[in-house]
């Protein structure tokens, strides 16, 4: 985690470093997924500046459950955490880059236990 001053950046320019940061990602990573969204909001609902990102939705280990016309999964990365927990742009991209890999990976059904494993929580 990065860590010191808050940075600015409005919805606007975070969303457009969020797509960058996406396009970045190889490309069999992101092929794969099924009626996923990506999602930009300020903060969860409880309003704490501890929480990166989140996956809703079923993983795609558990998509037998999974019928037609469901709501597409959501990716969220907040952007409040991450601008509180940033010193600067780079720092900023890598933890953007970390949230996105580390929620696509619950997409695949990857928990968090095999993500500290592999150093991506």
């Amino acid at each position: 985690m990065c860590g010191g001053v808050v940075i600015e950046m409005d919805a606007a320019a975070f969303e457009r470093l969020v797509v960058d940061e996406l396009d970045l990602l190889p490309d069999d990573m992101i092929e794969g997924l099924d009626n996923v969204v990506f999602v930009v909001e300020d903060r969860p609902e409880d309003g704490s500046l501890d929480l990166f990102g989140l996956y809703d939705g079923f993983a795609l280990t558990e998509r037998e459950r999974y019928g037609l016309g469901e709501l597409p999964d959501r990716i969220i990365v907040y952007r409040e955490p991450h601008l509180a927990a940033c010193d600067g742009e780079q720092e900023l991209r890598d933890e953007v880059h970390t949230t996105l890999v580390h929620e696509i990976a619950h997409f695949y059904g990857i928990d968090d236990e095999r993500l500290h494993e592999l150093g991506w929580a």
